[in-house]
C-alpha cells in the first residue's frame, strides 16, 4: 500500500516549531511569575514578627558545650551571624556549605531548631561535614520563637553595636550574607 500521508512543507514545520517554542516560553514565564507571586504572598508570614532593634540577650552553648554570649561576641567589634535551620529543611540543606564557609571568617551561631537531640545533631554534623562547635540545639524551638521567625532558614546579622542589622527568612546566598556582614562591619567602623 502506498503511503498517502502528506509530507509537511519545511515552511509549515518551521512555523509549528516556532509556535511551540513561543508557547513553552510563555508557559515557563507564567510558571515563574506564579511562584514569585506565591513567594511574595507567603513572605510576610515567613518573616513573622522578627526581632528588630537591640538583639535579645543570648547565652547559649553548642552541642560540644562551647559557651557563647551574643553580647560579648558583638562587643569584640565584629558582626555575628545567627543562622536558624533544621535538619528536615531541604532549603537549609542547600545553604549549609555557605554557612560553614562564612563561619571561617565571621562568628556564626548555627541554631538547629526542632530537629534532634545533641547526639543525633552531632552525627548529622559529622555526616554533613559541619562544625559541631558552633551548632546550638534548639529542640523546643525557643530561639526560633524568640527571634520571631516562623520559617527556616532564618538569618539574623547582629551589628557590633548589638543591633539587628539584617534579617532574611528563606534562602540566601553565601555572597548575599557575606555582603551584609561586610556592610554591618563597615558601617560600625
Amino acid at each position: 500500500m502506498k503511503n498517502t500521508d502528506p509530507q509537511p512543507s519545511p515552511k509549515k514545520t518551521t512555523e509549528t516549531d516556532a509556535r511551540h517554542v513561543t508557547r513553552a516560553w510563555i508557559k515557563n514565564l507564567l510558571t515563574i511569575l506564579f511562584f514569585i507571586g506565591v513567594f511574595l504572598i507567603v513572605r510576610p508570614y515567613m518573616q513573622g514578627d522578627v526581632v528588630s532593634g537591640q538583639a535579645p540577650e543570648m547565652k547559649v552553648h553548642s552541642i560540644t558545650y562551647q559557651d557563647y554570649d551574643l553580647q560579648q561576641l558583638t562587643a569584640q567589634g565584629k558582626p555575628v551571624l545567627i543562622h536558624v535551620w533544621a535538619t528536615w529543611c531541604p532549603i537549609c540543606d542547600v545553604s549549609k556549605g555557605g554557612i560553614e564557609s562564612i563561619a571561617k571568617d565571621y562568628t556564626v551561631l548555627n541554631i538547629a531548631t526542632q530537629s534532634a537531640d545533641n547526639d543525633q545533631l552531632l552525627d548529622f554534623a559529622k555526616q554533613n561535614e559541619m562544625n559541631p562547635d558552633i551548632i546550638i540545639n534548639d529542640l523546643d524551638g525557643k530561639w526560633l520563637t524568640r527571634l520571631g521567625a516562623k520559617a527556616v532558614p532564618a538569618d539574623f546579622i547582629i551589628a557590633p553595636n548589638g543591633e539587628v542589622a539584617f534579617v532574611e527568612v528563606g534562602f540566601t546566598t553565601e555572597w548575599g550574607l557575606r555582603l551584609r556582614l561586610w556592610w554591618a562591619e563597615w558601617t560600625a567602623s
